[in-house]
């Protein structure tokens, strides 16, 4: 992989001064890099299959090896090279850019993702209900009690609820086994997708359900956005708003697809 895409993916080159005119300028979309290369595919090597370029081996920002754990994602991410057009759009390949992360960001700091996914253990989504209208009380019901069944059966947690915002403390024994749960997480891969998949809907136990099979990635994104759901039958649906929401779930599949590495 050539260095300017490398760099651009990443963030500035090693050897890049930085631009004061650019950085005046931070709010600007920057240019995309061109696309260099025909043919994409991957090798296998020790420890993964390699993302090759031209038949060149492929690297991370970091200058890591662009190694996937099994054949599914190889496909995937040489797929994503393959659909760039004349340039190459970050925005277009959630699964380049999570599998840079993987390698790059979560396998040297895998104690610190941990403590901060643990964080999620007394705040998460599916404990917050609210307390009207009936309507949405139901679905919230409908979607999220069998997660919590599916927890303190799976996990042995049990999860106090509170009615609005107001802020519940979950028991120590609860925070203390779901914080086991996520620290048995020892690959990078499938770490990284339960990071994504649970910053994306604000719950662990969602994103856990995923990583243990118990969730499909589609039934999984439809718990996570059930006042959402219930918003746009209300009110209409809103077209910046379901932009939005669709990006979102590329990022979401993508994380889901990681969680999944090892399975």
């Amino acid at each position: 992989m050539s260095d300017e895409t490398t760099d651009w993916l990443g963030g500035p080159g090693e050897n890049e001064r930085p631009d004061p005119v650019r950085a005046a300028r931070g709010h600007a979309k920057p240019a995309l890099p061109r696309r260099f290369y025909t043919e994409t595919g991957f090798s296998e090597e020790a420890g993964g299959l390699r993302l090759t370029l031209d038949g060149r081996p492929a690297n991370t920002p970091a200058r890591n090896p662009l190694r996937l754990p099994n054949r599914a994602l190889a496909e995937k991410v040489a797929a994503e090279w393959a659909a760039q057009d004349t340039q190459i759009d970050p925005a277009r390949m959630p699964l380049t850019r999570l599998a840079n992360t993987a390698i790059d960001g979560v396998a040297p700091r895998h104690a610190a993702v941990v403590d901060d996914l643990c964080a999620y253990a007394g705040t998460d989504l599916v404990a917050y209900r609210a307390g009207d209208p009936e309507r949405l009380v139901a679905a919230q019901g409908a979607a999220w009690d069998p997660i919590l069944a599916w927890a303190r059966d799976e996990l042995g947690v049990q999860v106090i609820l509170s009615e609005g915002i107001r802020h519940v403390e979950q028991p120590p024994a609860t925070v203390r086994a779901l914080s086991d749960a996520v620290a048995a997480v020892t690959d990078p891969f499938q770490l990284a997708g339960l990071h994504t998949l649970t910053t994306l809907t604000g719950s662990l136990l969602i994103a856990l359900a995923v990583l243990r099979g118990h969730l499909t990635p589609a039934e999984a994104w439809a718990a996570a956005h059930v006042d959402e759901t219930y918003q746009a039958e209300v009110w209409g649906r809103d077209a910046e708003a379901e932009a939005r929401l669709e990006a979102r779930r590329s990022e979401f599949e993508a994380a889901a697809d990681f969680v999944g590495a090892r399975r």
